[in-house]
């Protein structure tokens, strides 16, 4: 299945994508929250679509899509996590996951205006696989990591990297600004997707591909990182874990490229649809 919610920021009702349609299943009763994936909802909308696939309401063209999991509890995202990536920002790939958070603040739909922050002057971006929680997870052995998982979505781990790296601390600061984690546009389950560990990602900024790179990748893959966050905090339901991105970065060229206001930045990866977004300036409300 691939799941959808849409409407305006904070007012999202639930839907799925059939045969490349998109249909609201607010009939259903539930948003796509942790109560719904904690009660075992993936597979009790399954068979309410299927009971319902000739009746659902169409979703009207041009609605807006917001993220496909109603506000996680938490955004963990793992750092240098390819190593193409590690060596073109001047880094060691590290001996274990480099862990950092983003707050849900930042979390927006997959083409919401990506605002650079107030007296930001190194707004970056970096295309990841996202995966979605599906049970209540806490010390979680490897072999066992593939029963927690919800599913995947599109994610772009919008990045300030003076306030990441020169302001002292740790890298949440340039992580977490508003609006700094665009997922989507839906939530894929795994049934939907084929090799997780070899999906093509990419992005472009302005037209010219900047990211182009393969999940085959990943120096620590999907199982490992479940289970190794596991052993630190309960992952709940809905959360959202976002596995790192390949080499391509603005941090990483010579010299380095940010965004400026008037870009537009596409992204997308194998199975998981494309996103976009344009760039503006912060302006006080």
């Amino acid at each position: 299945m691939k799941l959808i919610r849409y409407g305006q920021p904070g007012q999202e009702k639930p839907g799925v994508i059939l045969h490349d349609q998109h249909y609201d299943t607010s009939a259903f009763g539930e948003d796509y929250n942790e109560a719904f994936f904690a009660n075992d909802g993936l597979a009790r909308l399954a068979q309410f679509v299927k009971e319902n696939e000739g009746q659902l309401p169409q979703i009207p063209a041009g609605e807006r899509l917001g993220p496909p999991v109603a506000r996680p509890s938490k955004l963990l995202c793992i750092g240098l996590n390819y190593a193409d990536h590690a060596r073109e920002t001047g880094a060691t790939p590290p001996p274990e996951p480099v862990l950092f958070m983003k707050s849900t603040t930042a979390y927006v739909g997959p083409f919401d205006d990506l605002i650079i922050p107030k007296n930001s002057v190194k707004t970056d971006w970096e295309v990841e696989l996202a995966v979605i929680i599906g049970k209540k997870a806490s010390y979680v052995e490897e072999a066992d990591a593939h029963e927690c998982i919800a599913g995947y979505a599109l994610h772009n781990d919008v990045s300030e990297r003076e306030f990441q790296l020169e302001r002292s601390g740790t890298w949440d600061k340039g992580k977490g600004c508003d609006t700094f984690a665009p997922v989507g546009p839906f939530l894929a389950t795994p049934d939907e997707i084929g090799d997780v560990d070899n999906l093509r990602l990419w992005l472009s900024v302005n037209g010219q591909m900047m990211q182009d790179g393969t999940t085959a990748n990943l120096i620590f893959k999907i199982p490992f990182l479940i289970s190794y966050l596991s052993q630190f905090m309960t992952l709940l339901p809905g959360d959202i874990i976002s596995t790192g991105t390949p080499a391509g970065v603005g941090l990483g060229m010579k010299p380095p490229v940010y965004l400026k206001p008037g870009d537009v930045v596409e992204l997308g990866i194998d199975g998981l649809g494309t996103s976009r977004q344009t760039v503006k300036a912060y302006a006080a409300h």
